[in-house]
């Protein structure tokens, strides 16, 4: 950071202090997903945490690094946003069809996919997550399940590899009280089961495995589809509370939702998204171009199989994955 920037940004330069952010916002925006689970709460975080920066810039003294005080803002904006009940879970969703009962209900609804493409380089050598881990939809899902000082503390220290007394100053708490939420945080993160990846994303098998469901799935093939599953693997639609457990569940929905959507079709867009293989997904008649954004799937791998279908049915989300409004090619 060059201390001339960092004065013209002081003394209210809008383009020094662009020129001061940008190396940042990538990585805060981020952190503020895993933070609040949700794409939309972490545009208006940043945009928060960059107001908030601008303000208070004058106050920075150089104590710490620039990007550790951003990280403070950063952090304590997205705490005072889930303690106002500003996180509000977004309108369920109400098929135009009967859907068998659920397996059971999720509570976090508010979960949202994150493009592979703004993901950052991994963090420092020491971190307890890898990059790739730290992004899985299974691991932010589990931090929304925390206590919302534990997830910071637990992103903090364990993906960002900042040391106690960093967080401890960022939290305005002790040493000692970080190191406590740290270790709950980290019992709690075991007691839900939270495993790490098992293959390397983008691999051949992967691709392979995502090739194989898409093409399945695009023509309603309920069989095939199941025979890509692991015995207990799991289908969830957010905000749709409903998750679908073993493949018998999930065969009995896939069969409902075919039969109820009568002759229209999905058809896929491959992508990635939480370091997973991913679709956008559309609906529409077979050969009508004009299909229908429909959402974004996401598949949780488990060795050659497929551990869980994530169907996230906000139908902005292909644009904001680069898509357009109608495919332009698809898989089927």
């Amino acid at each position: 950071m060059s201390s001339s920037v960092l004065q013209l940004a002081r003394s209210g330069d809008e383009q020094a202090f662009a020129e001061l952010m940008e190396p940042h916002r990538r990585e805060l925006h981020l952190h503020c997903y895993r933070m609040l689970g949700s794409i939309t709460d972490a545009d208006e975080l940043l945009q928060e945490t960059m107001i908030a920066a601008w303000r208070g810039l004058g106050g920075f003294t150089g104590r710490s690094s620039l990007r550790t005080w951003l990280y403070r803002i950063a952090t304590n904006r997205c705490l005072n946003y889930i303690r106002d009940g500003k996180r509000r879970p977004p309108p369920v969703p109400v098929p135009p069809f009967a859907v068998p009962e659920p397996s059971r209900r999720e509570e976090v609804t508010w979960l949202q996919p994150y493009p592979d493409a703004w993901l950052d380089p991994a963090p420092g050598p020491s971190a307890r997550y890898e990059a790739r881990e730290a992004v899985r939809l299974a691991f932010v899902g589990a931090l929304q399940r925390l206590p919302p000082r534990q997830t910071a503390v637990l992103v903090l220290c364990d993906v960002l590899d900042f040391s106690l007394a960093e967080v401890a100053t960022m939290l305005e708490a002790t040493p000692a009280a970080i190191k406590g939420l740290l270790q709950r945080a980290r019992t709690s993160l075991a007691r839900g089961h939270f495993t790490r990846a098992d293959r390397e994303s983008g691999s051949h098998t992967e691709a392979d495995l995502a090739q194989r469901f898409a093409d399945a799935f695009c023509v309603d093939n309920v069989d095939a589809v199941v025979a890509l599953l692991t015995d207990d693997a799991w289908l969830a639609m957010p905000p749709a509370p409903h998750e679908y457990r073993g493949a018998e569940a999930i065969a009995e929905f896939l069969r409902a939702t075919a039969a109820g959507r009568a002759e229209r079709r999905f058809r896929l867009l491959p992508t990635r998204a939480n370091a997973q293989p991913a679709f956008a997904c559309y609906l529409g008649q077979p050969n009508d171009p004009a299909a229908q954004p429909s959402g974004l799937i996401v598949l949780t791998l488990s060795g050659d199989q497929i551990a869980g279908i994530t169907h996230f049915l906000n139908p902005e989300l292909p644009s904001i994955f680069g898509f357009r409004n109608s495919p332009a090619g698809s898989v089927n």
